[in-house]
C-alpha cells in the first residue's frame, strides 16, 4: 500500500519561538500522517523538515522517534524515516480487534451513559449524516464514539482504540469518498442511539460489533490487494 512521496507541499510551522518545539512538530507531523497529507512511504528527511519548521534537527528527531513508537514512521535501511503504511494482513487484525474492544465498551457504556451524553452522541451522528467530506466524517464519528465510550471508564481501552483510529483513519478518508460507506453509517449510528436510549446494552453493544466488521470489510474490498 506504500507509495513514495515527498515534503514538498507539505507546509511547516515556524516553531523557533515556541515554548516545547518537539511536541509541536509532533502533533503537526502526527496530524498530517493521520489525514493523509503525508502518504504512504514519503521520507521524513530531518534537515529539510528542520528548515520548514525553522528549528534544529533535535526536535524533528524525538518527534520521528515518537511517531515510531505509535506506529506511524519506520525506520528503512539505507533511507531513513518514512510515513509507515499498513498491510491488508494488519488492516484485519487491527478492525478485528476494534470490533471486540468496542462491544466491550459498549457494554460497559451503556448501562451508565447520561441523558446529557446521548444527546452529545446524536448531535454528532446529525453532524455525520450531513457532512460533506471524508474528513468530517471521520472527525466526527470519532467524537460519537468517544461521547458514548467515556462512560465506560475503560481508558486503557478507549487508548488502544485511538491508535488504532490514528492508524487507519487516512485509508478510511479515501474509502468514504470512493463508497456508500457513510450512507450505511448514518443509519447504523441513528439504531446506535435508539438502543442507547432504551439502555440495551447487549443491543447496543452487538450493532457495533457488527458496524466495526462491516467497515473492515468494505475497506479491505477498497484497498489494492497487494498492499503490504
Amino acid at each position: 500500500m506504500a507509495k513514495s512521496d515527498s515534503l514538498h507541499h507539505f507546509q511547516g510551522i515556524d516553531v523557533s519561538q515556541a515554548g516545547s518545539a518537539s511536541s509541536i512538530v509532533f502533533e503537526t507531523l502526527k496530524q498530517a500522517i493521520i489525514t493523509g497529507e503525508l502518504k504512504d512511504g514519503t521520507p521524513l528527511k530531518q534537515e529539510e523538515l528542520a528548515k520548514k519548521f525553522s528549528t534544529s534537527r533535535i526536535p524533528i528527531r524525538e518527534s520521528i522517534n515518537r511517531l515510531e513508537q505509535e506506529g506511524l514512521v519506520k525506520t528503512i535501511r539505507y533511507k531513513g524515516a518514512v510515513v509507515a503504511s499498513i498491510s491488508l494482513k494488519e488492516v484485519e487484525e487491527m478492525f478485528d480487534l476494534r470490533a471486540l474492544m468496542e462491544r466491550e465498551v459498549m457494554l460497559k457504556a451503556v448501562p451508565n451513559l447520561t441523558d446529557d451524553q446521548i444527546d452529545e452522541a446524536e448531535k454528532y451522528c446529525h453532524e455525520f449524516a450531513s457532512a460533506q467530506t471524508s474528513g468530517d466524517w471521520t472527525d466526527t464519528n470519532r467524537k460519537l464514539h468517544h461521547a458514548l465510550f467515556q462512560a465506560s471508564d475503560m481508558t486503557f481501552h478507549l487508548s488502544v482504540l485511538n491508535t488504532i483510529y490514528d492508524r487507519t483513519e487516512r485509508y478510511l478518508r479515501a474509502q468514504l469518498s470512493f463508497s456508500n460507506g457513510a450512507d450505511r453509517a448514518v443509519e447504523e449510528h441513528h439504531t446506535l442511539i435508539e438502543l442507547c436510549r432504551a439502555r440495551d446494552a447487549a443491543g447496543a453493544a452487538e450493532l457495533m460489533f457488527q458496524h466495526v466488521k462491516h467497515a473492515k470489510r468494505s475497506l479491505l474490498e477498497f484497498l489494492p490487494q497487494d498492499s503490504e
